[in-house]
């Protein structure tokens, strides 16, 4: 199978610029990994109306009470777009689509399982085994998005880590630094695979890079 890099880079081009100033800009920082999931919290926070049909393990005054006994440290513009209106002022940080290039950061469980969106966006330029690493990672990581959250996700068969305690945070960090190891390996290889067709130089002969499965 090969790829036609000239018509993929003018149909994708951007695309593929911002996936790799993205990806580049967020390995070079160190991971931050003590944010205990809080934005799940955060877009629960003194609202009567939630975004998951679950109820709240510690119902709205225990969970509005956790978002304020802690500091909300959170950098992903995709997690921050659905605080609600009362928890964004409290968040450390307030990032934007146009800054999260400069905001993003390893230790994010969103930013790791955005390796998934990109390898999609990246489509025929990824091969599928990359792509479905990053997919296995992305259910991983949302599992203990959830795990974490404030609802109660017994019903899915999972127990909670509960980030209100000690225990609860110690658990979190073990299982997001295992997560983002390996997340690490993912993202240096999209960032390889939007580096290679950022080198091919396009001009009137259409340029082509085979793609061979291990």
């Amino acid at each position: 199978m090969s790829l036609d890099v000239a018509a993929f880079l003018v149909d994708r081009g951007d695309a593929v610029r911002f996936i790799h100033r993205l990806l580049t800009a967020t390995a070079a920082r160190p991971a931050f990994t003590g944010c205990f999931g809080l934005h799940e919290w955060a877009m629960a926070y003194r609202q009567d109306a939630h975004r998951h049909p679950l109820p709240l393990r510690l119902g709205q005054a225990g969970t509005d009470a956790v978002v304020e006994g802690h500091q909300i440290r959170c950098t992903h513009f995709d997690a921050f777009r659905f605080f609600t209106p009362s928890a964004a002022p409290l968040n450390r940080m307030q990032p934007t689509r146009e800054s999260q290039p400069d905001m993003e950061q390893p230790g994010c469980l969103h930013a790791s399982m955005d390796c998934h969106k990109w390898a999609i966006k990246l489509g025929p330029a990824v091969l599928g085994d990359l792509a479905l690493d990053c997919f296995e990672l992305a259910q991983e990581m949302r599992t203990l998005d959830m795990q974490a959250s404030p609802y109660d996700v017994s019903s899915y068969g999972l127990t909670p880590v509960a980030i209100e305690t000690p225990d609860g945070k110690a658990a979190y960090v073990e299982r997001q630094r295992a997560l983002t190891a390996r997340a690490v390996g993912l993202r240096s290889k999209l960032i390889e695979a939007c580096s290679v067709l950022l080198r091919i130089e396009v001009g009137p002969i259409q340029h082509r890079i085979s793609q061979h499965s291990p």
